[in-house]
């Protein structure tokens, strides 16, 4: 079994991790209240790597026995945040453990994945009925309408891509896809109106800069240290707008933007080509997959690493409106990290039981 054990893929995994430390410790070395995030990152790496490989070894197919109960612990964390979660930047998104906070939609995402793999697997030869399409409609609007009143329309809008890219992979009916399309162009003016201050602020800075120059300060300055970086970089630790701190958020939402200043375009480049790496990996293991369970919950993860991916680096060159969405395993992040590496562990377990379908 450990012989199918998807080696580049780990391998390609830690290596973001380390370019993502790296580039931690030069964002945020000169600020004296987040010159340790570095060395978090590191302790985060190593507990990731370790759960990437306990989940690998862990049978994925057990987990069909989880999905229901992984729903409603998604749905119990997301009210919990909602009536006692911490308010960190405007928004109640943190669940305080006392030693540590948590963003309980890191890990939700993928108790979502693994319940719709579940679920769509599960009525696999009925999917294509309207009424089975409309009950997975439901069942996603409800930890949807949790995590939009946090606020946190970028997650949001993350579920619902993860949700809709799985049911369009398990199959369905061309008409019950261009109803959904109706349904949402209907919705939209009823939504429209319930968008938070900072939503529309986000909009309206995406389409017209000049609009708010406070707002699109942070684009901006991360236009600049993108140009900054040329072709191959100021050099680690060198990056003008990173190491004088006109880069906000350096760390998190902008880490693509200190890549490009530092590294350059050919550094820029190398980083999303191992990201793409990790997707086709993940790709490759989904198509070996001899159950739907795992095929779903292996494309799952690729979409959402694809999708988090495009966001990030759109909203770094200003083609996309600025959502909060983290770089995969580069961005510093706990709560993100460890989740994402367990996803990766679980599209490991699938690979390692593609040829054994009995339960050992």
């Amino acid at each position: 079994m450990i012989r199918h054990f998807d080696r580049p893929l780990f391998f390609a995994v830690l290596l973001l991790c380390g370019i993502g430390i790296a580039m931690t410790y030069s964002a945020t070395i000169t600020d004296i209240v987040l010159a340790d995030y570095w060395q978090r990152q590191l302790v985060f790496t190593i507990l990731g790597a370790i759960a990437l490989v306990v989940a690998a070894l862990f049978d994925y197919r057990h987990l069909e026995l989880l999905a229901q109960p992984s729903y409603f612990l998604l749905l119990a964390s997301l009210v919990a945040v909602y009536f006692i979660g911490e308010v960190k930047n405007g928004a109640q998104r943190w669940l305080n453990l006392g030693i540590i906070d948590v963003q309980p939609t890191e890990a939700g995402k993928f108790l979502l994945i693994v319940f719709f793999a579940w679920y769509l697997s599960r009525f696999q030869d009925r999917i294509r009925r309207f009424s089975y399409l409309l009950g997975a409609v439901v069942l996603l609007l409800l930890p949807l309408g949790l995590v939009y009143v946090q606020p946190d329309l970028g997650m949001t809008v993350t579920l619902a891509f993860i949700s809709g890219a799985l049911i369009l992979i398990n199959g369905v009916r061309l008409t019950h896809i261009f109803l959904g399309v109706a349904a949402a162009a209907a919705a939209w003016p009823l939504l429209k109106g319930t968008l938070q201050n900072y939503m529309l602020r986000r909009i309206e800075v995406f389409l017209d800069p000049d609009s708010n120059a406070d707002a699109a300060f942070s684009v901006k300055q991360a236009l600049i240290s993108i140009g900054n970086g040329g072709w191959i970089g100021m050099g680690w630790g060198e990056g003008t707008q990173t190491q004088l701190r006109f880069l906000r958020v350096r760390h998190t939402d902008f880490i693509f933007s200190v890549i490009a200043e530092e590294l350059g375009f050919v550094g820029t480049v190398m980083v999303l080509l191992l990201l793409f790496f990790v997707i086709w990996r993940l790709v490759r293991i989904a198509d070996l997959a001899q159950d739907q369970f795992g095929r779903l919950i292996t494309f799952g993860v690729a979409a959402l690493i694809f999708f988090q991916t495009f966001v990030n680096v759109g909203m770094n060159l200003a083609i996309l409106p600025v959502t909060g969405m983290t770089l995969p395993f580069l961005s510093y992040g706990g709560s993100s990290l460890v989740s994402m590496m367990v996803a990766v562990g679980l599209a490991q377990s699938v690979v390692m039981r593609h040829r054994k379908m009995d339960f050992s």
